[in-house]
């Protein structure tokens, strides 16, 4: 198993940015891929955007591609969403999550991966 931690959530006007971040212990962190999905009130999670062990593939949700960037810091454990040109509908509670890696398969659903975070709250004004 391996705990998740995230960080960064707040209030933000439309249009803005914020740069939310995962940390993760007690496994060993390259050997998994991770992800990120929200939660809005009301609304079923949801898949945001995924990168492999090594960082060299990621896969975004069509809502965010292009505003959205997904990165990770082997050497800090740590998995960053970088978020820009928020809309209100980006609203939500944001969840990273962690599978053990399968090869260069990237996991789209939340039931692939077994490991979550306790989420951050991001609020988005318009």
């Amino acid at each position: 198993q391996v705990q998740l931690v995230e960080s960064g959530g707040g209030l933000v006007q439309a249009g803005g940015s914020l740069r939310l971040s995962c940390a993760a212990s007690g496994r060993t962190f390259t050997a998994y891929n991770m992800g990120w999905f929200r939660q809005a009130p009301g609304k079923e999670r949801e898949f945001v955007a995924t990168i492999l062990w090594s960082g060299r593939i990621v896969f975004y949700a069509d809502s965010v591609k292009g505003r959205f960037t997904i990165s990770r810091d082997n050497v800090k454990n740590t998995v960053y969403l970088q978020m820009y040109s928020l809309k209100p509908e980006d609203a939500a509670v944001y969840y990273c999550a962690a599978h053990l890696s399968r090869g260069q398969r990237l996991a789209n659903t939340s039931a692939e991966y077994d490991n979550w975070g306790q989420g951050t709250q991001v609020t988005v004004s318009s």
